[in-house]
C-alpha cells in the first residue's frame, strides 16, 4: 500500500513538473513563463516532496525534511514569482503583444 501510494505521489509530481516544463518552452513572454515556473513546479515538487515523507516515514530525518521543505515552498514560491515579476515590470521588459490588460499601467502606477 505504501509503495502504491510512493509511486502515485512521485507519477503526479512528474506530471506537474513535466506540464511545468513545457509551459515554460511555449509561453510568449516572461510573465506568463513566471506564471508556469510558480504554480506547476510547485505543485510538481510537492507530491515528490511527499512522496520522500511517505517512504521514508514522516517522523524520519528524510521525511521531517521533506515536510519542511514541501512548506516552505508553498510559503515561499508565491512570494518569490510576485518579486521576480515585480522585478521584470519594474526594469521595464514587455509583456506579449496579445496581452489583454496592462492594469498597473492603466491605473497610472507603473
Amino acid at each position: 500500500m505504501r509503495t502504491a501510494l510512493v509511486v502515485v505521489l512521485s507519477l503526479v509530481g512528474l506530471f506537474f513538473s513535466l506540464t511545468g516544463a513545457i509551459g515554460v518552452l511555449r509561453m510568449p513572454d516572461v510573465y506568463s513563463r513566471i506564471q508556469c515556473t510558480s504554480k506547476v513546479i510547485t505543485m510538481g515538487a510537492i507530491p515528490a516532496l511527499l512522496a520522500v515523507a511517505v517512504s521514508k516515514g514522516l517522523l524520519s530525518q528524510y521525511g521531517v525534511h521533506a515536510l519542511i521543505v514541501a512548506f516552505l515552498l508553498l510559503v515561499l514560491n508565491p512570494a518569490a514569482s510576485h518579486a521576480l515579476g515585480r522585478a521584470a515590470y519594474k526594469t521595464g521588459i514587455r509583456q506579449w503583444s496579445g496581452a489583454v490588460a496592462d492594469e498597473p499601467r492603466e491605473r497610472g502606477r507603473s
